[in-house]
């Protein structure tokens, strides 16, 4: 698909972030938006950003995408409202813990599968027969550079993006030779708000750098050229490559390393101190 104009463009978590930035782009290009968040008022904020732009059609649909009936329901609005999607954007997604496996509840775990991957289950489910019914389009499910390699603290983040690749993927086969184009996204170090807790604001200072609207353009191009794959972001070109070439017992002790400063030393057993008192101390 090369030509977005008075396409129906479909893109949860829209209320901030890439998200934001997505619904922004192919306003600029002349898609019709269909635009959920959980958020109501980060929604309304997006719309708002959006006033200027002649002649727009937008949908706005605040709702949880772990709830599968409000995204029919969704479904249902936008092929009513704005005919049927031609490019679906499974973006919604939330931090885990930030803290260790054994220090993150189940419920942790449960909440994170339900948006991160049920979410973009029931947006994929949903939303392919109306690009199958248009004989053209575009899915794009967003996992992250935690989609692949696993890393501290972030088992439950790493589990929910390691589903959303695994998901894609299959998807990517049994959609072959059909209009469908497939995307899998694996987002570096983007600087959003993904990351609110309080311990985990020393891993946004060092990692979340790149402008969400960099990603945005990168993926819009991929979707042009039908890229399966598209990783994009800070540090993501050597995670990538990490992944692809080195045995995880090297690559786990890397990782270990990189992240080590921005670790709680408190959430882990004596024997696997960050080898900083400083750091067991703040």
């Amino acid at each position: 698909m090369n030509n977005f104009r008075d396409k129906t463009v479909v893109i949860t978590g829209a209320g901030s972030g890439m998200g934001r930035a997505y619904a922004l782009e192919f306003a600029k290009l002349g898609a019709r938006l269909a635009l959920n968040d959980y958020d109501a008022a980060a929604l309304a904020e997006t719309r708002a950003l959006l006033k200027d732009v002649p002649d727009l059609r937008v949908l706005l649909g605040a709702f949880d995408v772990s709830d599968r009936a409000a995204m029919e329901h969704f479904a249902a609005e936008v092929q009513t409202t704005l005919g049927n999607a031609h490019v679906v954007i499974n973006n919604a997604g939330i931090e885990g813990s930030g803290r260790p496996m054994w220090a993150t509840p189940l419920a942790t775990f449960e909440r994170v599968m339900r948006i991160n991957f049920y979410g973009v289950l029931h947006g994929s489910q949903v939303f392919l027969p109306q690009l199958l019914a248009n004989g053209e389009g575009a899915l794009v499910n967003v996992s992250s550079v935690f989609g692949l390699i696993g890393t501290p603290s972030n088992s439950d983040y790493c589990a929910s993006k390691f589903a959303v690749r695994g998901f894609t993927e299959a998807l990517m086969v049994e959609l072959q030779g059909s209009p469908i184009s497939v995307h899998l996204v694996h987002p570096g170090g983007i600087n959003t708000n993904i990351t609110r807790a309080e311990h985990t604001q020393a891993f946004k200072k060092k990692y979340l750098s790149t402008p969400p609207e960099e990603i945005v353009r990168h993926v819009i191009q991929g979707i042009r050229r039908r890229q399966p794959r598209i990783v994009y972001g800070k540090d993501s070109f050597k995670i990538w490559l990490g992944s692809k070439l080195l045995p995880l017992r090297w690559l786990n002790p890397i990782v270990w390393h990189d992240m080590g400063g921005v670790l709680d030393a408190r959430d882990y057993p004596a024997s696997r101190a960050l080898n900083s008192t400083d750091r067991s101390q703040g």
